[in-house]
């Protein structure tokens, strides 16, 4: 039996604000696993120019309960004004999927 997660795809100017990101969302809890995806050469229309950049890809995988939160974090922290955030829900094995909401509870505190 399969499950669905969230994944949420964003782009980042350097390696260092993709390592910070990673590790202050999975120190929070709101994804299971950030995969960097490598350089990517982006070209977009902003602010009237047209622009060309090298960025890096970055790959989320998040339960569908904490997609909303993750989705606000990488706004909240992201160095862009208008960050790309693209989110979609996809069909996991049952065993990743468990995983992934295994990974994403919110801690407990006793």
């Amino acid at each position: 039996m399969s499950s669905n997660v969230t994944l949420i795809l964003t782009t980042v100017p350097d390696l260092e604000t993709a390592q910070t990101l990673a590790a202050q969302v999975l120190d929070a809890r709101l994804a299971a696993c950030v995969s960097q995806q490598g350089t990517v050469h982006s070209t977009y229309h902003w602010q009237g120019k047209l622009e060309s950049a090298d960025e890096i890809q970055m790959l989320f995988k998040t339960s569908i309960a904490r997609a909303p939160e993750l989705e606000q974090f990488i706004q909240k922290h992201h160095p862009y004004d208008t960050p790309e955030i693209l989110c979609w829900q996809a069909t996991a094995s049952a065993a990743y999927g468990q995983w992934v909401i295994a990974e994403t509870q919110r801690p407990v505190h006793v």
